[in-house]
Order: C-alpha cells, then structure tokens, then sequence
C-alpha cells in the first residue's frame, strides 16, 4: 500500500502571510490610501476575524469604500493567487515525495475560485496527486469528512493511516488526528502556547518532508 499525505496549503505549501502584505500595498495604492492604512489592514488580519466577508465589512466601513463588500471580497479572490508564491524547493520536495512512493494530496480550507487558483498559478496542480477544497465540497476543516474526500480521490481509505501537515493547531492537526492521521505542525510562532499533540514539530515544510522520508 503507498503511504498517502495530506498538505495545508495557506501558510504551509505557499507563503500566504507574504502575498497578503503585497495585496495590502497594492490595496491602499489602489484606492488612494494614506501609507498607515498598511499596517492597519495587517493587524485586522492577525485579529483573526473569521470570514473575509467580515473582514471587507470594517475595510469598507473603515475607508468609506463606494465598492460594496462583495465587490472588494471578489477582487481579492481574484488577484491573490497571483501574488502567492511556492518556492520551487517546495515543488521539488512534493514531486520527490511522489517518486519514493507517497501518494500527495491538498487538503485546504477557502473559496473555491481563491484556492483553486493558487494551485494552479502556483504550479502545484502538477505536483500533488489530488486536492479537496472546502468551498467546492462544502466541509471545512477540522472536519474529518474533507480528507475522506482527498482519499478517495486516489482510491484510498483514512484506515488505510497516512501524515497530516500544516500551520493551523486546530484545523490541521486536530482535524488530521481525528481522521487518524499521524501530524507535523508548522509552527510559525502564531500559536503560542497553543495545545496540539502533534507527532513532530517543525518550522519549515521542507522539514516535515524529511521527517516523511525517514519515516517511510
């Protein structure tokens, strides 16, 4: 049986945190903003609200936007996967771990237009072996029910066992320990303190790759 891994993709295979910063610049240039409004627009996203039609709401109310939410919600769908990177060693890492054996699939939370987009800019279409994506499939994640779906897609079964890896304590690593899943976390210092029982952690993708490797 070839083993099978499941990636987060925000945060974990492309650099979200930095395409936000380059939309945040783009965004205020392109409303003609002052500078300050930068750093306000990134400190209203670390608060973390919890849908980015919220987010768009006290953007709009903030500047006094004549664009309605929805409208400004949909440009940035549009151009952020544009702006999110994969560096090219994380490319590798994935296309090597499919020659040792490992079956690779994408397990991420978002609209379907944003994060299918990523994938396919990114050239990660072409690296992983499957994806199962929360607004195309109606389940977000820590539900156990979005990777059965990313099983499936390869003929596979969660009791079948396999690797959950990503950034989120609780949508990656709950959701993948719920599904039976052995976890790496990536801990970009966003969670401190944060309960997780992960099996490893990591501060880099390319780490979990090893950790995979060894473990194979």
């Amino acid at each position: 049986m070839q083993p099978l891994v499941f990636f987060d993709l925000d945060n974990t295979l492309v650099d979200l945190d930095e395409a936000f910063q380059a939309w945040t610049v783009e965004f205020v240039d392109e409303h003609g903003l002052e500078s300050a409004a930068v750093d306000w627009l990134i400190a209203l996203d670390r608060a973390g609200d919890p849908h980015r039609e919220v987010f768009f709401g006290k953007v709009r109310e903030r500047f006094a936007l004549p664009a309605s939410v929805e409208e400004l919600w949909g440009c940035y769908r549009r151009r952020m996967p544009y702006l999110v990177r994969c560096r090219s060693e994380v490319k590798e890492g994935l296309a090597r771990l499919r020659a040792a054996g490992w079956k690779v699939a994408i397990v991420t939370n978002g609209t379907a237009d944003n994060q299918l987009g990523k994938i396919q800019q990114t050239g990660l279409a072409e690296v992983v072996d499957a994806y199962a994506l929360s607004g195309v499939e109606g389940i977000r994640k820590p539900d156990v029910g979005l990777f059965e779906i990313a099983a499936r897609r390869r003929g596979m079964a969660l009791a079948d066992g396999g690797w959950m890896i990503g950034d989120h304590p609780v949508k990656d690593i709950g959701g993948g320990q719920a599904a039976g899943l052995r976890t790496v976390w990536i801990n970009r210092g966003d969670w401190r303190d944060q309960e997780h029982g992960a099996d490893h952690v990591v501060t880099d993708v390319l780490q979990a790759m090893e950790i995979l490797h060894s473990e194979r």
